[in-house]
């Protein structure tokens, strides 16, 4: 996969708080390359939108 992208969850009471997973142009996250925390921390992310954490965005992912 080609993980130029990023999919971000905002949190939504701690300003500057956010997962972000490394994903393609559509969103779509190859769990089985994410490490077992990673994997969980997505899953719950997903599991708790709209309750700890915002809709998810996909953008470019940032370089380091």
């Amino acid at each position: 996969m080609n993980a130029s992208y990023e999919i971000r969850f905002q949190s939504l009471f701690h300003e500057g708080r956010a997962l972000s997973f490394p994903c393609d142009e559509q969103g779509q996250v190859a769990l089985d390359s994410l490490s077992d925390r990673a994997r969980d921390n997505y899953l719950y992310a997903r599991a708790v939108i709209g309750r700890e954490y915002a809709y998810p965005m996909v953008r470019p992912s940032v370089a380091h």
